[in-house]
């Protein structure tokens, strides 16, 4: 029973969370043509949410022809584009909100993310440390994160670890931070050390389920098969359509009778 590593083929679709945290102030005048953006741009995001891809692409470019000097909206477009692999479109788009706003560091965070998938290493984990050194930047545990993540997929252990670490010192409820270190620490043979950091995980987000999973197949590579069942039963149990509950189901499964 092995762990699948995290990528950054999913980070994309996690990423719309700061776009929503910082939607674009709207004038007064209802019918001017900012209003008319901003609200093509909500349905661009509602489309992205649902995984409409084709119509958020639609939507977020009509908000541009409405309001071209606006980057939350070349953000949107941005992210769609990285959700249809189109990777040299999110990159031009994500450096376009760059030129409006070169303080919109969230955005670093998904051009480095999209850099790196497209295979341009280095110039993606350079964006992501330039987002971690920006004092203005929002989450710093998540450009820590894809760091790590970098340097894990790169078989840089030592880096990896120090970044995730770094994460988790940013913000000790970040759950991507735990199953990073965790990840790392595995891939180094030193499986009870994992354990370790996924158990403190697991103290400090009871409901997050991939950890509790993360811990549970843990368990089971250890030999603990009573320990490894109890957290996999509970996280199918709480999360049973959700993707680590479906995990743990999948686990359980083949457990040995």
């Amino acid at each position: 029973m092995t762990r699948r590593v995290r990528t950054f083929g999913r980070i994309a679709a996690g990423l719309g969370l700061a776009l929503v945290l910082g939607r674009p102030v709207v004038a007064e005048d209802k019918t001017s043509p900012a209003l008319d953006g901003e609200s093509r741009f909500n349905a661009g995001l509602d489309h992205l949410r649902a995984g409409r891809i084709d119509l958020a692409v639609a939507e977020f470019k009509t908000a541009i022809r409405q309001d071209p000097k606006n980057p939350y909206f070349e953000k949107g477009l941005g992210l769609a584009y990285a959700r249809q692999n189109k990777l040299a479109e999110a990159i031009a788009a994500f450096r376009k909100a760059l030129d409006l706003n070169p303080y919109y560091v969230d955005v670093r965070n998904d051009l480095g993310s999209v850099l790196v998938l497209s295979g341009r290493r280095e110039e993606g984990k350079k964006e992501f440390l330039t987002a971690f050194n920006d004092p203005t930047n929002p989450s710093p545990e998540l450009s820590a994160r894809n760091l790590g993540q970098a340097y894990l997929e790169e078989k840089n252990h030592s880096q990896a670890l120090n970044w995730f670490q770094t994460s988790l010192s940013k913000s000790a409820t970040y759950s991507d931070a735990y199953l990073g270190v965790a990840d790392t620490l595995v891939a180094m043979g030193k499986l009870n050390d994992a354990i370790v950091q996924l158990e403190a995980g697991a103290r400090a987000l009871p409901e997050e389920w991939s950890v509790i999973v993360a811990l549970g197949e843990a368990y089971y590579r250890a030999g603990r098969f009573a320990d490894a069942r109890t957290r996999l039963e509970l996280a199918a149990g709480k999360d049973p359509v959700g993707p680590a509950g479906r995990r743990a189901a999948e686990l359980l499964r083949n457990f040995p009778k």
